[in-house]
């Protein structure tokens, strides 16, 4: 842990990875969430899961209610690491309940923080902005800097994907440019690539540039598994029109080996508007079409938008998923589809609790909601509509996939 604290990232490595070996054969939880805090600073994502999800099960067996907040927080940054922003929100959104009952108002912080950044990729800013100031408010007065970096960063984010750079590289360069202001070790590197987003946005090409190297170090580091292909995104940003397309293509490369639909489909959406810039628009229909299904299939409505916008201005109508199925699940929240669509797999309510770490009578009152909101009465028209929309996506996805690698060929022959 000194070590990074101290920048020393090479020497971080090995006494991490024995926490993370050791965990592999506990059973107690106070040592398995050690364990999973470890393999999160290592960024293997999967051991961090693992034992966050053990830890849940021993402490709900002791009947630890003080740990069981705990090991909720711990599995939702796994699952924000790994970019899976809703099944993050739902152990968040459980974690909070169970840490305002146990009166853990820290922990409860944490999950307010999670909670922000997961809704800052959806269209609900007061959500994000509600979250943001309980987190901080905590933070503050308690001196809790991971969870102050992790809500302003989630602010930030929120301001980029809604077309406001300046406000964001504002927030964000207090956060990862050097200087004693700098947020968590634990957090600060996750959020350059955004800053180098807005920066470049906002004019601030020399700020971009200098957290480039310390985020280089991070991506060697193998910390966090998005990070090589962030890079060559944000070396694309940065660099001359000759290069930038190459970069461009390297990071898609990257994300295909890395996974996360989220950040995949933000390098598109930036390629999209560089081709677009660069009077491709054949290309760029392609990629922003791909971009907005990428969007849409991981909830993330705010960044679906500028897609969709970038569409326009092309002369190109946004077809992403219009049909009427999955209009109407847009309307859910992320955790109601989440819900929604094991119950349309067959799953009872208690199997569906236990897949998402959640209370039966926390599924019990989404999928009121649910039912309420779709104008459905049985599990039956559920899983029926459900079917519909999913049958949609794979058309649409497959479509635009089709015309993507069209238009990359004859635009090659070019």
């Amino acid at each position: 842990m000194r070590a990074l604290l101290e920048g020393r990232l090479d020497r971080a490595g090995t006494p991490l990875g024995q926490v993370v070996e050791r965990g592999r054969t506990e059973e107690r939880p106070e040592a398995l969430l050690r364990s999973a805090a470890a393999a999160l600073l290592l960024g293997d994502v999967d051991a961090a899961r693992s034992g966050g999800a053990r830890a849940l099960a021993a402490a709900r067996q002791l009947g630890s209610d003080a740990l069981v907040p705990q090991a909720l927080e711990y599995l939702a940054y796994a699952e924000l690491r790994a970019g899976r922003h809703p099944q993050a929100r739902t152990h968040a959104e459980e974690g909070l309940r169970t840490a305002l009952r146990a009166g853990q108002r820290n922990t409860a912080a944490h999950h307010r923080a999670v909670l922000a950044l997961a809704a800052s990729i959806e269209e609900e800013p007061d959500v994000v902005a509600g979250h943001v100031t309980a987190a901080l408010d905590t933070a503050r007065r308690h001196g809790l800097a991971q969870a102050a970096t992790l809500a302003q960063w989630a602010a930030a984010r929120a301001d980029l994907g809604r077309g406001r750079p300046f406000d964001a590289a504002d927030r964000l360069g207090l956060l990862v440019l050097p200087g004693p202001g700098r947020g968590h070790f634990a957090v600060w590197r996750l959020a350059v690539p955004c800053f180098v987003e807005a920066a470049v946005l906002a004019g601030r090409h020399e700020d971009a540039r200098t957290v480039l190297t310390d985020f280089a170090d991070w991506a060697a580091f193998g910390a966090d598994p998005q990070a090589a292909a962030q890079l060559a995104r944000c070396h694309a940003l940065l660099a001359p029109a000759e290069h930038a397309d190459g970069l461009y293509r390297r990071a898609l490369d990257r994300h295909d080996a890395a996974g996360g639909d989220f950040e995949r489909a933000r390098t598109i959406l930036l390629y999209g508007k560089w081709l677009r810039r660069r009077r491709r628009p054949r290309e760029a229909r392609g990629r922003l079409g791909t971009a907005l299904a990428g969007f849409e299939r991981c909830g993330a409505g705010v960044w679906a938008a500028q897609a969709r916008d970038e569409l326009r201005a092309l002369g190109a109508a946004p077809q992403g998923t219009d049909a009427a199925a999955p209009t109407r699940l847009g309307h859910l929240t992320p955790q109601q589809l989440r819900i929604a669509r094991h119950v349309a797999e067959g799953a009872t309510n208690r199997e569906v609790a236990l897949a998402l770490g959640v209370s039966t009578r926390t599924v019990d009152y989404h999928l009121r909601k649910v039912f309420a909101a779709l104008g459905v009465r049985s599990r039956l028209e559920l899983a029926r509509l459900v079917g519909q929309a999913e049958q949609a996506r794979e058309v649409q996805g497959a479509r635009e996939a089709r015309r993507a690698g069209y238009q990359e060929k004859t635009g090659a022959q070019h």
